[in-house]
């Protein structure tokens, strides 16, 4: 869940989001089959090169396995009515922050078996040094897409009408005469 603390005063969120549950399919596969084969060569060997077999599952586990399910349990992707805000990370955190009036466009690309499963890759170009930012595995991509257009319309429509209410002389406290 995203830290409502990391909100800036009357900001609020609009869509909080997970990774989609396919990007712990490669993770799940290596488990699986590295287990298997680690299993089998078990059975068929014995000796030092049980102790070698069961090393090399480990370093899969450690080095592959374990830091993708760490990275889908602590990466979130939220849009505000303010930003967009992507965080991920347990120990050493990573955070990417695009304002809403800094969005200039808005893609979505989708696989056949990301259009089955509902996910797809969010392409957001912005009006920074960083051009295009991607964002893999995001749930329902179509309906994000709409979602930043929607809020980014709000956002300019705030703006619009806090800027005509500062342009108004404050008349408070004159008489008139």
């Amino acid at each position: 869940m995203f830290p409502r603390k990391l909100l800036i005063p009357g900001e609020e969120v609009v869509l909080e989001l997970r990774p989609h549950p396919v990007a712990l399919a490669a993770p799940a596969l290596a488990f699986l089959v590295g287990t298997g084969v680690a299993t089998w060569a078990v059975a068929k060997t014995d000796g030092v090169v049980v102790w070698v077999v069961w090393a090399a599952w480990l370093a899969l586990m450690l080095g592959y396995v374990v830091p993708k399910l760490v990275a889908w349990f602590t990466s979130i992707f939220v849009i505000s009515t303010d930003r967009v805000i992507s965080r991920e990370g347990f120990i050493a955190k990573r955070s990417m922050e695009i304002p809403l009036e800094q969005v200039n466009d808005v893609r979505f690309e989708q696989g056949i078996f990301d259009r089955l499963v509902g996910a797809g890759t969010l392409l957001i170009q912005s009006a920074s040094t960083s051009g295009t930012n991607t964002f893999d595995d995001i749930r329902h991509p179509e309906d994000v897409q709409r979602t930043i257009f929607h809020q980014g319309e709000l956002n300019q429509q705030r703006s619009v009408h806090r800027a005509q209410g500062a342009a108004l002389p404050d008349l408070r406290g004159q008489h008139r005469g």
